[in-house]
């Protein structure tokens, strides 16, 4: 199996466990007597946490082997499962919400994003980079979305033994800690083709780049904050709260939104060569946030729904454009760092505002969340096209 092979396949395992427990957190939080607020502030603190240590990871990851630093990863991964399976509490909770590698969001935000894209970015060049991101985001886009279906099940096991539903939902947890298990199997296969050159571990970690890399993480950090009104474990509980949607309806329609959002990036690609990268980031994006803010306007499930099944059949275009783009415009030994600066302020920026959707949902069940968000990230696409639109890139073919 090639390295590109094994890096999509961990992100498949990666994106099945982080489906699952995307749509499950808020639902498990509140079934174990946790309050709006509360569950905003675990959810805050896993992306502010993971913030942290992928920061420290791009910057300083250069430095060691990226098998290894993947390996860590894993084990990170692995103890979080365990954490959120036997501690019950709200203040170990957080401990373990902040210190871990939880992701709530439908998107890959966590430790493991640097490194994975930066060695991902090393088994291909020019165009069809943008190809092999946008498989990479179909494969976790696709399994996302079955992680999603999967919620439904400790429902099932519940009604069917007769147990508290909140002790089958622990069963979640138990496959994320699984996951990292099977992760970290294939991260030890990968070759040392995908390492940096021991001549450019002494480089600073942005010594060409640092401007660009600013700029853009400027503008990316203005969209993850619109976005982290809406993180996927916020859209359940908001349905849950408006619309009294239960987990098994819940499960299905993030499993069509996440199936809609795979497919939708394969044509991503086709797209960016006829119109470039930036291009086809602000044009599919757009009409997506107007999709959302509908969708908070929505006076009924169904309504609501439809929109935000619209939403997702195009919001996720724009990742193998970005991905490709940011790679693209940086040296290869910069790549690590690049990602990680683009992505963590993303986390930082997404982790203030659960907090802020929990006091809105705590006071109101209208879709404030969603219409904010969407106003956010509407401005995004709008400031990222004025900036950027004819910056060229390092390499010929990609625009």
């Amino acid at each position: 199996m090639t390295d590109a092979r094994k890096l999509l396949l961990t992100r498949g395992i990666r994106g099945l466990a982080d489906g699952v427990v995307s749509v499950a957190l808020a639902t498990y939080l509140t079934h174990l007597g946790f309050g709006a607020m509360e569950v905003g502030a675990i959810v805050t603190g896993t992306l502010l946490g993971s913030a942290a240590v992928t920061l420290g990871v791009g910057l300083l990851g250069y430095r060691w082997s990226r098998r290894r630093v993947l390996l860590g990863a894993s084990l990170l991964m692995l103890l979080t499962g365990m954490g959120f399976t036997g501690v019950t509490a709200f203040w170990p909770l957080m401990i373990v919400a902040v210190a871990g590698t939880l992701n709530p969001s439908a998107g890959d935000v966590s430790v493991f994003l640097p490194t994975e894209q930066a060695a991902l970015a090393e088994t291909v060049g020019g165009p069809a980079r943008t190809m092999v991101f946008a498989w990479y985001n179909l494969v976790g886009s696709l399994t996302g979305a079955a992680g999603a279906l999967l919620t439904g099940v400790p429902a099932v096991i519940a009604a069917h033994r007769g147990m508290p539903l909140v002790n089958a939902e622990r069963g979640v947890f138990v496959l994320y800690a699984a996951c990292a298990v099977l992760a970290a199997v294939v991260y030890s296969g990968l070759s040392q083709a995908l390492e940096i050159r021991p001549a450019k571990r002494g480089r600073a970690p942005l010594a060409e780049s640092r401007a660009i890399v600013l700029r853009l993480a400027t503008l990316f950090s203005l969209d993850s904050f619109g976005g982290g009104f809406v993180v996927q474990s916020l859209l359940v509980f908001w349905l849950y709260r408006r619309f009294q949607l239960d987990e098994k309806t819940t499960a299905g329609v993030f499993f069509v939104a996440g199936t809609l959002s795979a497919f939708s990036q394969v044509l991503s690609p086709w797209v960016a060569s006829r119109i470039g990268l930036i291009r086809t980031m602000v044009y599919t994006h757009l009409p997506a946030n107007v999709f959302l803010v509908l969708a908070g306007l929505a006076p009924t499930a169904p309504l609501a729904i439809a929109c935000l099944l619209l939403r997702m059949a195009v919001s996720q275009m724009d990742v193998p454009a970005r991905q490709a783009f940011v790679m693209a415009v940086v040296p290869p030994e910069e790549r690590a760092a690049a990602s990680s600066v683009t992505n963590v302020p993303r986390s930082l920026a997404a982790g203030l505002a659960p907090l802020i959707t929990g006091a809105l949902l705590e006071k109101s069940n209208f879709g404030w969340p969603l219409i904010i968000g969407g106003t956010l990230k509407a401005a995004y696409d709008l400031m990222l096209l004025v900036q950027f639109r004819r910056v060229a890139t390092r390499e010929d073919g990609v625009r």
